[in-house]
């Protein structure tokens, strides 16, 4: 009896795909309208000895989200949900590479501002556009969620060949 990987590599991929937004939607209600505020009076919680440290989330759940959505995208090469893999495996990549070139980059200028008690009105600017545009990455995120997901729904077999 042939045993298959394949669902069992999606399945995590996909909790691990939604992990990455559950902390992005956390983030988003939690600290980004905290922190964007009113800065550089409203980074404190960055900057204190005992300072948010949301890398330590962010740095280990990426590459493990990458390297189960390629063992899954490996596992169902041959089936219905390859597309559905490839997609989603595609825009990711797009955003972490976005990610470092704009997001990180943005985030860590902001919030490494030195701590006044007073209201940069530029820097406040820059930090409502990096959590717009931040909003519309985790919208993509979604999109990519539902792909995803969908092609979880397909068949599980490989696809039949021509003849």
């Amino acid at each position: 009896m042939k045993t298959s990987m394949g669902t069992p590599l999606l399945i995590l991929a996909a909790i691990s795909f939604i992990t990455v937004i559950g902390g992005a939607v956390y983030e988003h209600v939690t600290s980004v309208p905290v922190w964007s505020s009113a800065p550089p009076a409203s980074l404190a919680m960055f900057q204190a000895p005992y300072g948010i440290a949301a890398f330590r989330f962010w740095i280990p759940i990426h590459p493990v989200t990458v390297l189960l959505l390629i063992a899954a995208l490996a596992a169902n090469w041959k089936t219905e949900r390859r597309k559905w893999i490839l997609i989603t495996l595609g825009g990711y990549v797009a955003v972490l590479v976005v990610t470092a070139l704009y997001f990180v980059p943005q985030l860590m200028s902001i919030t490494q501002t030195p701590y006044a008690s007073t209201i940069d009105p530029e820097l406040t600017r820059r930090a409502k556009l990096w959590e717009t545009l931040s909003l519309v990455r985790l919208s993509c995120l979604f999109v990519m969620a539902y792909s995803l997901l969908f092609g979880l729904s397909k068949a599980a077999q490989p696809k039949a060949g021509p003849g």
